[in-house]
């Protein structure tokens, strides 16, 4: 099976590949064509990965680039003869759909995030192409078909999670493989990549106040980042994928509300510190960040100046981790792959 994903802010588009990946791994061998530069990160899965530069770093123009792309799309189809495409981006580019026409036998299976901003542009659906439309859900939705016909299914899902909560190191794991200091206070910085929202100042004046109140501060690199932020010469700095995996460690959280922060805030249950990216066109953190603190000991704040700043740190130290309890599900990439499969053995016959 071909998993395809595009290079996003984040690392969205590929988490939710692996995702579907690994939960389908028994079933199928998995094989990615990555526009993501993370590709490293197929590869630590385990799985094989051939990597197409995204149109936002390419030097060539649309034209070009979609060409390009639908020649190499069509090199891999012939290559692998993958038994669906499953694609994970916000829309197929024109490239990829010329080159997947050719194969009119295989299913192409489309994942597309919702939660987009209210004065978003809507993505058309080419519903004659798309044989399954799947919707992975924000936290509370649930499972439900949304429409169906002979040759076209779409499909809202609950959540989709790289990670489930039992793979979650527990805090004293997570210190221990970290190298942290077991009775120290640490707090996670993942504010983004910073290729499409400059995050330094924000994320330079919240480590500073932090340090100031005993909290030592940890910034998570994200492997798709382009620019070092400008921080205190105390913070410490780490690499790590899946960043879920050690949440745990750390008794507060900073970072942006992006899908996959979310979602594994939910997991983690440890106190947040939410700066929404407003400049993204499509996605909506801001709805994100204050549904989550519905449910989580969440502060929601742009921190855009140190009066703000300020403020924030105060309200977040004042917050406790969530109690053990009954959160909504999260079961977003099974029913995904209970879809895929059935999808390919529809076609199948």
């Amino acid at each position: 099976m071909l998993f395809v994903n595009t290079n996003g802010a984040g690392l969205g588009h590929l988490n939710r590949c692996l995702a579907y990946a690994r939960t389908l791994s028994s079933e199928v061998t998995p094989v990615f064509f990555t526009l993501s530069s993370a590709v490293d990160v197929i590869h630590d899965f385990g799985f094989d990965a051939d990597y197409f530069v995204s149109h936002f770093w390419s030097a060539s123009g649309s034209e070009a680039w979609n060409r390009e792309l639908a020649y190499r799309m069509t090199l891999m189809l012939r290559a692998v003869r993958p038994v669906a495409v499953v694609f994970d981006g916000t829309i197929p580019f024109r490239g990829l759909v010329e080159a997947c026409r050719q194969f009119d036998d295989i299913p192409f299976i489309w994942s597309r995030r919702g939660s987009n901003r209210p004065d978003a542009r809507p993505v058309p659906v080419d519903e004659d192409f798309c044989d399954l439309l799947l919707e992975p859900g924000e936290i509370g939705d649930e499972y439900r078909v949304i429409s169906e016909r002979e040759d076209y299914r779409r499909v809202a899902l609950e959540p989709v999670t790289l990670l489930a909560a039992d793979e979650l190191l527990s805090r004293e794991a997570a210190r221990t493989e970290l190298g942290l200091a077991p009775d120290e206070q640490y707090a996670l910085f993942s504010l983004g990549s910073g290729n499409q929202k400059d995050t330094r100042e924000i994320a330079s004046g919240l480590a500073a106040g932090l340090i100031e109140r005993d909290v030592k501060a940890v910034w998570a690199q994200p492997p798709i980042a382009i620019r070092e932020p400008l921080l205190p010469p105390q913070v410490e700095r780490i690499r790590c994928y899946p960043l879920a995996r050690y949440l745990r460690a750390f008794d507060l959280f900073v970072g942006a509300a992006g899908y996959n922060s979310c979602c594994e805030l939910l997991l983690a249950g440890i106190p947040a510190l939410l700066v929404p990216n407003r400049q993204l066109t499509t996605d909506d953190q801001l709805r994100r960040a204050r549904h989550l603190a519905t449910t989580l000991p969440v502060v929601v704040s742009d921190c855009e100046g140190p009066e703000t700043r300020v403020r924030a740190i105060q309200d977040v130290l004042a917050l406790s981790c969530a109690d053990a309890g009954q959160y909504p599900s999260l079961d977003g990439a099974r029913q995904a792959a209970r879809e895929i499969m059935q999808c390919v053995e529809k076609r199948d016959g």
